[in-house]
C-alpha cells in the first residue's frame, strides 16, 4: 500500500478566486438571496485549513418561507410551456458541461473526490439535465377504448406539486441533478436541501439553473442542519413529496414523518453490496473490478463492492491479486496529479472508518492497509483496507462502513456464494464474475438486489437507466431515467363521452 500522499497547488491560485474564507453564500428563497447570522465553514478534506467559504444555515422560518415560495410558483410552473422547460434544462446541461473543469475542481476541493472522478460526476450531471430536458416533451399518456360503448379513456401524468429534495455529500452534484432535473421536467417546484458538508456544489448548480432562465420560486435552496430543514419538509402541509438519499437511520425517520403527514416519499439508503468471484472467472479482470468498486471515490459510494465473496479454489490467488493492485493506489490530495484515492470526507467519517477496521481485527479479521496516511496537511487520508479471514456474520460484513474498506468472505461454491450475497438487510447492487452462462443467468435472477452486474464493478450506473434497490436499500419508486416519472407525477384517468 503506497503511503505517499500527493499535494495540490496553492488552493487560492488553483481554484476560482470567488472561493475563500471571506466568501459568503446565501440561501435562495423565491428568487431572492437570503443570508443568516449562523453560517457554516466549508472545509477541504484534503487540507482542512483551506476554507472555501461561509454558507448560510436556514432556520425554521426560512425553510417555511422557501416552501411557501415553491407553493406560490407551483401553478405557474406546471403550466409553463413544455418547450420552454426543455430550453431551460437543456441550457443548464450545456452550462454544466462548459464549466466542467471549474465545477470538478470545486467538487474535489469540498468533497475530496479525485479530480478525474469529480469531472466525470459533473459531466454525468450535464447528461442528466439533457436527458430530462427531452422528457419534458416526451411526457406521453395513453388513450384506450373503454369497455363501455361510446366512452374513451385517457391516462395522463400531471405534476405532483412541491417536492422537498434532501441529498447526501458523496455525490454533491450528480445526485441533486438526478432529483432536481426530473422534478422540474415534469412541472414540479422544488425546495432543495444539500448535505452540510458540500454546500458549494449545490450553490453552483442552483446558480446555473437561475442563469439558464428558471423563474423565481421554482427552485429554492435551503442550506442547514437536517434536524431543522428536514423537519419542515417532512411535516409541512404545503409539501407534496420528499425524496431523500442518505443513511438508513435518517431515511427511516424521513419515511415515518412524511408518511404520517400524507407526503409521498422516496428514499435511497445505502447498501452492503456483494461481488461474487467464481473459480472460472477472469481473475485479473475481477480484481480490477473489485478494486474499482471497493476503493474508488474513497469507497464512499452506496454501490461500493464492500463484500467480496470468493470460492475456495481461487481464494488465495485472488486475494494476492487484490493486494498487488491495492499497492499501486496512491492516496493523496484530491486535486493532485497522480492521486487515485482522495481523502475521507470528514474527520468524523474517518474516525468511523477506523473504528470499523479496529472492530474487524477484534473479531478475527486480518487487515491489510487501513492506516492513516501523512499527506503533509491535517487531511483525512486513509489507505484502502482489505479485511480477509472474515465470517459472514462479522460486523464488517453486516454494517455499511462507507469508506475505503472491503472484506473478503471465502465460500465453497456458487450455491454458498449466492446465499452469502443475499444474507444482508440491504439490496442495492450485486455483482458476479464468471465465464459460466449458467451461473450468470441464475445470479441475475436470484440475486436480491435492484441492480445486478455481470463481469463488471458493482458501482456505476448510466444516466438513462433506472436506479434503486430492494429490502433496506430503497423505499418508493425508482430514480433516474423514465422510471423517475412514477414518483414526480400523479396519474389521471379521464373518460370522454363524445355523445
Amino acid at each position: 500500500m503506497t503511503q505517499n500522499s500527493q499535494t495540490a497547488a496553492d488552493p487560492q491560485t488553483a481554484a476560482d478566486p470567488q472561493y475563500g474564507p471571506d466568501a459568503v453564500f446565501d440561501n435562495l428563497i423565491g428568487g431572492e438571496r437570503r443570508g443568516s447570522e449562523d453560517r457554516s465553514l466549508n472545509r477541504n478534506p484534503s487540507d482542512p485549513s483551506d476554507v472555501l467559504g461561509q454558507y448560510a444555515r436556514a432556520d425554521e422560518a426560512t425553510v417555511r418561507d422557501a416552501v411557501s415560495a415553491a407553493r406560490a410558483a407551483a401553478a405557474g410552473w406546471a403550466e409553463f410551456p413544455a418547450q420552454q422547460r426543455f430550453a431551460i434544462l437543456d441550457t443548464a446541461g450545456s452550462l454544466i458541461a462548459e464549466r466542467a473543469d471549474e465545477l470538478a475542481d470545486l467538487l474535489a476541493r469540498e468533497e475530496g473526490k479525485q479530480l478525474t472522478e469529480a469531472r466525470g460526476e459533473v459531466l454525468r450531471a450535464s447528461q442528466i439535465f439533457k436527458f430530462f430536458a427531452g422528457e419534458t416533451v416526451r411526457n406521453t399518456g395513453e388513450i384506450i377504448d373503454s369497455v363501455r360503448p361510446g366512452l374513451v379513456a385517457e391516462m395522463t401524468h400531471e405534476p405532483i406539486g412541491v417536492i422537498g429534495i434532501i441529498t447526501p455529500w458523496n455525490f454533491p452534484i450528480a445526485i441533486p441533478a438526478w432529483k432536481i432535473a426530473p422534478a422540474l421536467a415534469y412541472g414540479n417546484t422544488v425546495v432543495f436541501k444539500p448535505a452540510e458538508l458540500v454546500p458549494g456544489s449545490a450553490c453552483a448548480l442552483v446558480d446555473i439553473l437561475v442563469e439558464a432562465g428558471l423563474p423565481g420560486g421554482v427552485l429554492n435552496l435551503v442550506m442547514g442542519p437536517g434536524r431543522v430543514v428536514g423537519e419542515v419538509l417532512t411535516t409541512s402541509a404545503e409539501v407534496d413529496a420528499v425524496t431523500f438519499t442518505g443513511s438508513v437511520s435518517v431515511g427511516q425517520g424521513v419515511i415515518a414523518a412524511a408518511s404520517a403527514n400524507g407526503i409521498r416519499v422516496q428514499c435511497e439508503m445505502g447498501g452492503k453490496n456483494p461481488l461474487v468471484v467464481l473459480g472460472d472467472a477472469d481473475l485479473d479482470a475481477a480484481a480490477e473490478a473489485a478494486v474499482n468498486g471497493a476503493f474508488y471515490s474513497t469507497g464512499q459510494r452506496c454501490t461500493a463492492s464492500s463484500r467480496i465473496i470468493v470460492t475456495s479454489d481461487v481464494h488465495d490467488e485472488f486475494v494476492a491479486l487484490l493486494k498487488d493492485k491495492m499497492a499501486t493506489l496512491t492516496v493523496g490530495d484530491a486535486r493532485a496529479e497522480g492521486t487515485v484515492i482522495g481523502p475521507v470526507v470528514s474527520e468524523s467519517q474517518l474516525e468511523q472508518d477506523l473504528e470499523y477496521i479496529d472492530r474487524a481485527r477484534s473479531e478475527g479479521g486480518d487487515v491489510t492497509g487501513g492506516e492513516r496516511v501523512d499527506g503533509g496537511t491535517d487531511g483525512y487520508f486513509l489507505s484502502p483496507a482489505l479485511v480477509t479471514g472474515t465470517k459472514r456474520g462479522d460486523t464488517i460484513n453486516t454494517d455499511e462502513v462507507f469508506g475505503p474498506v472491503a472484506s473478503v468472505i471465502e465460500v465453497a461454491d456458487y450455491d454458498e456464494a449466492l446465499a452469502v450475497a443475499n444474507d444482508t438487510e440491504f439490496g442495492l447492487s450485486a455483482g458476479i464474475f464468471t465465464s459460466s452462462l449458467k451461473y450468470s443467468t441464475h445470479f441475475k435472477r436470484y440475486a436480491q438486489a435492484g441492480m445486478v452486474m455481470v463481469n463488471a464493478p458493482t458501482a456505476g450506473v448510466d444516466y438513462h437507466v433506472s436506479f434503486g434497490g430492494r429490502k433496506g436499500s430503497s423505499y418508493g419508486p425508482r430514480e433516474q431515467a423514465r422510471a423517475a416519472r412514477e414518483f414526480y407525477t400523479v396519474h389521471k384517468t379521464a373518460y370522454i363521452n363524445a355523445g
